[in-house]
């Protein structure tokens, strides 16, 4: 197998140390060059192992998506390179994330006695999230889940307006959250338009051609939305540090600040999916802190460890071209 995968900066450091050293698999993971945090690009680029390929892609995460998608719509390519999929693309990343939505719904049940709860989860692709709402689909008593998203806010905005429209991608302190084309948003029309999919091919192809869409059925009201500042987020960290002692991560910080926007009945217990550890953000930790508290041994031992990426245009042939040339067993040429 031939793993092919997108990132914002943590699917594709998980990917590669499930994977490295794997006999009989290969994994090719694309971030976007200079829109991670540096500890999460050596997360990923200091595995060396001869299975694991970087790809920094000179463009946006959705640039490294839509790479993956025109890499997979290529059938004949699909099959004879032997593709396969690990991030939210791929259901089984979705269907593992229920999990912990039953997990934690009925952790705070016992603890608070509620009949139902809210659930904040910051986003980017709507892999999370979505996960989420099959859960409640399936019966589990969430009265409403709500959207995190930073200043890449297309996702609140349509919960907000009913409207789907793209925006530049702005740099944040929450780079995982730096996207405007939500892969799984795709898999939430399908059940808003009753499980239609030629509906949902007619308004992707809206979308496709003029970068907006908006829906004639307006968005389910079991999904709330709001949009957390880089001020805000900073404010968030520095509270939760000072007076909880618990240091948020930026992400999870984006999702703390709109839960407590969207608090309303205090009876309704909030649970606040976290995301990633603190010290993979150390800049702005330190930024809303003023101390430089976010640190891992793990990831401060990555600080001077050799690395290997290969940095390459947002160009779905040249990526084709590097993964036929590796499986060929040709060499790809890599910078140090």
């Amino acid at each position: 197998m031939n793993i092919v995968a997108a990132t914002s900066g943590d699917t594709g450091s998980a990917a590669i140390y499930g994977v490295r050293g794997r006999e009989r698999i290969r994994i090719f993971v694309m971030h976007p060059h200079g829109r991670v945090s540096p500890v999460q690009e050596r997360q990923m680029t200091t595995v060396l192992d001869a299975n694991v390929h970087n790809l920094a892609v000179d463009g946006t995460f959705d640039d490294c998506q839509t790479i993956v998608k025109t890499l997979f719509g290529d059938l004949p390519f699909r099959d004879a390179n032997h593709l396969g999929a690990v991030n939210s693309i791929n259901w089984a990343r979705v269907l593992a994330q229920m999990v912990y939505y039953f997990y934690a719904v009925f952790q705070v049940q016992k603890r608070t006695g509620a009949e139902k709860v809210r659930v904040t989860v910051p986003t980017g692709n709507f892999g999370d999230i979505f996960a989420g709402y099959l859960a409640r689909m399936m019966g589990l008593p969430i009265e409403t889940l709500i959207l995190a998203t930073n200043e890449n806010d297309i996702l609140s905005r349509y919960f907000n307006t009913g409207v789907y429209c793209l925006g530049p991608v702005s740099p944040t302190l929450s780079p995982s959250m730096d996207i405007q084309v939500a892969s799984n948003f795709e898999r939430y029309l399908y059940y808003l338009a009753g499980r239609d999919p030629q509906t949902v091919s007619r308004w992707m192809a809206m979308f496709k051609a003029d970068g907006t869409l908006t829906p004639e059925i307006p968005p389910q009201t079991c999904i709330a939305a709001g949009r957390g500042t880089t001020e805000e987020t900073l404010a968030v960290i520095k509270t939760f540090w000072e007076s909880y002692r618990y240091l948020l991560d930026p992400h999870t910080a984006v999702g703390v600040s709109v839960a407590l926007a969207n608090r309303g009945d205090s009876s309704v217990p909030m649970i606040c999916l976290a995301t990633a550890h603190p010290a993979k953000f150390g800049a702005a930790i330190q930024r809303a802190t003023g101390s430089d508290l976010a640190h891992h041994p793990i990831l401060d031992a990555l600080a001077d460890l050799p690395t290997r990426v290969a940095v390459v245009p947002a160009d779905a042939r040249r990526v084709a071209e590097i993964v036929q040339e590796t499986v060929s067993g040709g060499a790809c040429t890599v910078t140090e």
